[in-house]
């Protein structure tokens, strides 16, 4: 497990982030058209992989919109915004905001992802919302970087994760 915080306050997930060398494990995550992605569908490219509770808190939309403006230069590369928020909600968040250079993803049907990455968020009150995380593929499928990072309330760290592409 690994030991986070939430508002200062100890909680856990379920695991640890998988390792840097490891090959990236498959997924099944819905767009907001209710479509299906698999990391196949994202083969030959660069995958950052953006990991949060939920669209709906300030620290989680930060994050995208953060992201949704690192994106746009960056080559051979995809942002998937994770959680488990219903693909209605990111629809909605991303027509708000403009965001239109990251891909958001939803674990909604059976947190599957949040299980297999090990963001799964084991207690408190936000038990079975994904933790706050960021996983970098290579456009071979390895894993080349993560951070899990330590408190739900905090950003990732953005530069050291591009800085690995």
């Amino acid at each position: 497990m690994a030991g986070i915080t939430l508002g200062g306050n100890p909680i856990n997930t379920v695991g640890d982030l998988p390792k840097v060398g490891e090959k990236a494990l498959d997924f099944n995550l819905k767009t907001v058209e209710l479509k299906e992605k698999s990391l196949a569908d994202y083969s030959g490219k660069n995958i950052i992989l953006n990991i949060f509770p939920s669209v709906d808190t300030g620290v989680c939309a930060q994050s995208v919109r953060e992201f949704n403006k690192k994106a746009s230069d960056l080559e051979n590369t995809v942002v998937l915004c994770i959680s488990r928020d219903l693909p209605f909600a990111q629809a909605r968040f991303c027509g708000a905001e403009g965001i239109d250079n990251v891909e958001m993803l939803s674990d909604f049907e059976d947190g599957s992802f949040g299980k297999d990455y090990q963001v799964t968020i084991a207690d408190s009150a936000f038990k079975n919302l994904h933790s706050r995380a960021i996983v970098i593929i290579d456009a071979d499928g390895k894993i080349v970087y993560t951070e899990q990072v330590p408190e739900i309330g905090s950003e990732p760290n953005y530069d050291a994760a591009l800085e690995v592409l």
